[in-house]
């Protein structure tokens, strides 16, 4: 399975959602609190071309988007294949 980062922040409810349906299907993550270090949050958004809200999720080298785009991918039955290596 690829790796999957999420920057976060502790009171986004997206970020929650995400992590929510992360989990229920089984797949680890690493997070990134952007709330508790600044410079990650430089780091999100340059590797998000832009992005600036919380959370941006990405797969190995693929960037999501947040938490609407995740569920959509999901709901599109796209997601499982995209962890797949």
């Amino acid at each position: 399975m690829k790796q999957v980062e999420i920057y976060t922040s502790p009171l986004c409810g997206y970020c929650h959602a995400a992590k929510r349906l992360l989990s229920k299907k089984g797949v680890a993550f690493v997070e990134h609190d952007v709330s508790r270090d600044p410079s990650l949050r430089a780091v999100m958004v340059q590797r998000a071309k832009g992005g600036r809200t919380v959370p941006q999720i990405f797969v190995g080298e693929t960037h999501v988007g947040g938490s609407d785009d995740l569920h959509a991918l999901d709901h599109a039955g796209k997601l499982d294949a995209l962890l797949k290596d």
